[in-house]
Parts: C-alpha cells; structure tokens; sequence
C-alpha cells in the first residue's frame, strides 16, 4: 500500500488539465488545510478532492472490498470513508466549499466527459451548494 500514488495520479491530472482549459486557476495540496485538498481555489474557498472508487469505497463497480481479508478492508475503506467525512466537515466549518470528483466519473465505461465535468464543476464554483459530488453515469 505504501507504493499506493496519493498526488498526480491519472484521474487527478486529466481533472487538472481539463479545469485549466476551462479557464480556472488553481494551487495543488495545500498542506494547511484539513485532508490536503487535491485541487485549491482560494478566491472561491473552493477544494476539490479526486477520490480513487476502490480506496474511498464509492457504491459503483470499482469500488468493490477485495475477496481476500474481507475483515481488515472492510475496516480499514470503512475507517477511509469516515476520515473523508471528517476533513469535509472541517473545511466546511472553516467556510470552504468541498467538491468531491469520483474516480469513476474521469475514467472507465461510465466516465463522463471532462468537459462536461468542469462544466459541472464551473457552475457550482459560481452558485453552488457547500457540497458537490461527481461520479461516473
């Protein structure tokens, strides 16, 4: 697990590069906030995270807990989860916004286009809710 990428991986760069094409500038991990957010837009007090469907355990196909020592990662994707609520919260509290952008919805049979998600994406920086999620169709 520890040869497991947490920054730039492929759904987070193919994110990266299409919210830059739509014209939004950002800054990368901040380690000042809680979770050290993929994605930072402090103008907007916006953070986005990329989530991996397997280590965030997302209810999609790709997020399945292995066959294999069901117990120790039923516990420990459990255990992910609650951490990802945590820091959500607490940037909340701190009066971010948390865009959350699956794993599932960048790549694989049921992603979305990446345009379409930095529309998505670019709507909610302008007026939307604390939160947003974006997963695969």
């Amino acid at each position: 697990m520890s040869r497991i990428g947490a920054r730039n991986t492929k759904p987070e760069l193919l994110l990266r590069r299409a919210i830059h094409r739509a014209g939004m500038r950002y800054r990368l991990h901040r380690a000042d906030l809680p979770g050290r957010p993929d994605i930072v837009m402090a103008g907007r007090r916006a953070v986005i995270f990329v989530h991996g469907c397997f280590w965030h355990a997302h209810d999609c196909p790709k997020g399945v807990t292995p066959a294999t020592r069901t117990e120790f990662w039923t516990a420990k994707l459990a255990r992910n989860r609650e951490r990802d609520a945590e820091q959500a919260a607490a940037l909340r509290g701190m009066g971010w916004r948390v865009a959350t952008v699956w794993e599932c919805a960048l790549v694989g049979r049921a992603r979305i286009d990446n345009a379409k998600v930095a529309a998505r994406l670019a709507a909610w920086l302008e007026e939307g809710p604390e939160e947003l999620a974006i997963g695969g169709e």
